[in-house]
This record gives structure tokens, C-alpha cells and sequence, in this order.
């Protein structure tokens, strides 16, 4: 894997983990760190050995938004700059959106702004009690776009109005209530848990949740139900006569392990 300026890579076992790595700014984000988190999610994409991919933030949080110094720069960017900047960000939540492999953030500290669409995007989101979230763009008079996909998909509409307009801060059991994140828990919890669920990815089929989110995706995203009706079974039938397919099939009626789960 590359050497980044902004973030970090660590792989242990079948896992990798990308930390957001400017932790004297709380992990704020710039056009730099937009970039390097494409690139990464670009790279796991070319690896079959990873299993699932952790998303967090080193030092004391998660993600503070977007960092300031780049913010002042975007103020005086003409319509053009802006619309590739704000491009960029979106293409960055697309990327974790789309990951072939299970995405997981751990969240700690605070989640403001933009935070909320990288955490949003992931398969599966979970924060400590403790910590803040705001949507708080429209305090300084912008709006939550780029997130606003993934943020609608967790939260719904009307607490998506909630939240966007008030751009007030909640903790974290608020955001489990909300839906935004799938638990909030203590942190002194929060690394068994995962790992308890890390152990359950592991015993699904690498290939059938790479088809799974893929299927996923055009289910809410693509096709309309007339659609479905050929995709869908077009899939399984090619999953049946895949070569993992037919091991998990076979495994299932003897009664053992699959491979993958060995």
C-alpha cells in the first residue's frame, strides 16, 4: 500500500484499517485527504485478501469536519473550482459507498459535518456514547450536500430535516436512536464488538457479499421492480454455479465448514 500524508493504512490478517491521520487538527479534512481517501478505496479494491475495511480517526476524534485553512482558501474559489472540490467529496463518500469489501467506522470524539457523510457511507457505523455529532453546515450558511445521499439513506427524510436544519449537536445514543450509526457504545466496548463482528463476516462467503452489495446498491439505487424481476435471478443463478457457490451449497448438505470459513 501507498505511503499517504493525511491518512494510514494498517493491515492485520485479512483486515485493513484506514485511519484519518491529522489528529493535532481532529482529523479535519482538506482537498489532500479527499484525494488519498479515493486512492485508498481504489486500492483495496485490487486486493483479494482483505476481508473488510475499518474506517476511523486517530487521536481523540473521529472527524471534525472540514478543516479550516482549506476552507478559507475555498471561499474565494470561482463556480468551477467549487464544483470540482465539491466533486471530489462526493466522489469520496461514493467510494466508501460502493467498497466491494464490508465497511466499518468507529467512531469516537466528535463527528461534524462532513464526518457524518464518511461514517454515513460505511456498511456498518458504530460511536461512542460520548461522542458529538452536529450536521452543522447551515450554521455557517452552506448545506450538507455531498453527505445528504448517504445521511437520507441511514436517517429518513424527516429526520434528515431535523437534523440538516437545526444543524444542533447530539450524542451518541441520539444517533443510534436516529439510525445514523448502527450502535452507540462505550468505548471500552467498542473493539470487541467489532471484532465479534469481524468474526461473522468471516464465516460469510468473500464472493457472495461482494455480489451482496452490489445487489444492494442496484436494488435501492437502479432498478425499478420490473427490472429486479430478471436481475435478480439472473445473479443467483450465476452465484449457484460459481465455484463459491457451489462449495458453500455442498458444504451446507454435508454439514461442515465451508473453505473460506475453515
Amino acid at each position: 500500500m501507498k505511503d499517504y500524508t493525511t491518512i494510514k493504512f494498517d493491515k492485520k490478517e485479512d483486515v485493513g484499517t484506514i485511519w484519518l491521520n491529522r489528529p493535532d487538527i481532529r482529523n479535519a479534512f482538506n482537498e489532500t485527504m479527499i484525494s488519498e481517501l479515493i486512492d485508498v478505496f481504489d486500492e483495496i479494491e485490487k486486493k483479494d485478501d482483505l476481508r473488510a475495511v475499518i474506517l476511523r480517526g486517530a487521536g481523540k476524534s473521529f472527524c471534525a469536519g472540514a478543516d479550516l485553512n482549506w476552507m478559507k482558501d475555498v471561499v474565494n474559489y470561482s463556480y468551477e473550482q467549487n464544483y470540482q472540490e465539491s466533486y471530489n467529496l462526493s466522489q469520496c463518500f461514493y467510494s466508501i459507498y460502493t467498497c466491494s469489501k464490508p465497511t466499518i467506522a468507529m467512531v469516537h470524539g466528535a463527528a461534524i459535518g462532513g464526518a457524518n457523510g464518511l461514517l454515513a457511507a460505511c456498511d456498518f457505523a458504530f460511536a461512542d456514547d460520548a461522542t458529538v455529532f452536529s450536521l452543522s453546515e447551515v450554521k455557517i450558511g452552506v448545506v450538507p450536500a455531498c453527505i445528504s445521499p448517504y445521511v437520507v439513506k441511514r436517517v429518513g427524510e424527516y429526520s434528515s430535516r431535523d437534523l440538516m436544519l437545526t444543524g444542533r449537536r447530539f450524542k451518541g445514543i441520539e444517533a443510534e436512536e436516529y439510525k445514523l450509526i448502527n450502535r452507540s457504545i462505550p468505548m471500552d466496548e467498542m473493539e470487541n464488538h467489532v471484532h465479534e463482528l469481524i468474526a461473522q463476516l468471516r464465516t460469510s462467503g468473500p464472493e457472495a457479499m461482494k455480489h451482496a452489495k452490489k445487489l444492494l446498491n442496484n436494488v435501492a439505487n437502479h432498478w425499478d421492480i420490473k427490472t429486479a424481476l430478471s436481475e435478480t435471478a439472473r445473479m443467483i443463478a450465476e452465484i449457484r454455479a460459481s465455484e463459491e457457490g457451489q462449495e458453500g451449497m455442498n458444504a451446507f448438505l454435508e454439514k461442515r465448514k465451508p473453505g473460506w470459513a475453515q
